[in-house]
């Protein structure tokens, strides 16, 4: 098998997958990036064999707010270390970009991970292994919908079952799902879930 076309199917998965996670947080995507075949990406980003890793950058948008951006990135890089990563969150900063998603393929040093942790905190970057976005989780059977509520909605929800924020069931920061939508400490998620007695079943989490 052709390493190159080997390495460009799994890069096509991870990238489809990127674009399918900033779409299901409320981000601008187009349904043709979303829906982007392997060929298409080989013609686009592989032209030669091999896939450049920066072409794969994006911003997007939120839908409802066109000042909330989201820059994904892919580094070259095997281990990320401080000076690769500055390059990006220097670019976040030029281009007044508050969030970012690092997507490594091996690791990350830990001078890179206390970078991240040291932003400012108008600006957020989370990091993803590849291995973790080769499959979009939320897609599985067993995973019911989620939807994150904005901060109005978690507060009508508290006033409407008059409940403090800590009576909800929790759900760690750094759960596989909470993760796939960039849930914060202190947000709210929707949990849907369908039932063959009840036919849909609702439940809230707490991120912590």
């Amino acid at each position: 098998m052709d390493p190159n076309n080997n390495e460009a199917t799994r890069l096509w998965r991870v990238f489809r997958t990127g674009h399918q996670m900033v779409h299901d947080r409320g981000y601008l995507v187009s349904q043709s990036e979303l829906d982007m075949d392997l060929d298409s990406f080989k013609r686009t980003f592989a032209p030669s064999g091999d896939v450049d890793r920066d072409q794969l950058t994006f911003v997007v948008q939120k839908r409802d707010d066109p000042t909330d951006q989201l820059l994904v990135f892919f580094p070259k890089d095997t281990s990320v270390g401080v000076k690769p990563l500055r390059v990006y969150v220097e670019r976040m900063a030029q281009q007044q970009i508050p969030k970012g998603i690092c997507i490594y393929q091996k690791s990350m040093t830990a001078s890179a991970n206390k970078v991240i942790q040291s932003l400012p905190s108008k600006h957020t970057l989370e990091s993803f292994q590849e291995n973790e976005l080769l499959v979009n989780i939320t897609h599985h059977v067993l995973v019911p919908k989620h939807e994150v509520l904005s901060s109005e909605e978690k507060a009508v929800l508290l006033q409407r079952y008059r409940l403090k924020e800590t009576q909800l069931p929790r759900i760690q920061h750094t759960d596989p799902v909470a993760r796939y939508y960039g849930l914060k400490r202190g947000q709210v998620v929707k949990i849907l879930r369908e039932s063959e007695t009840a036919g849909r079943y609702v439940s809230y989490r707490l991120c912590i």
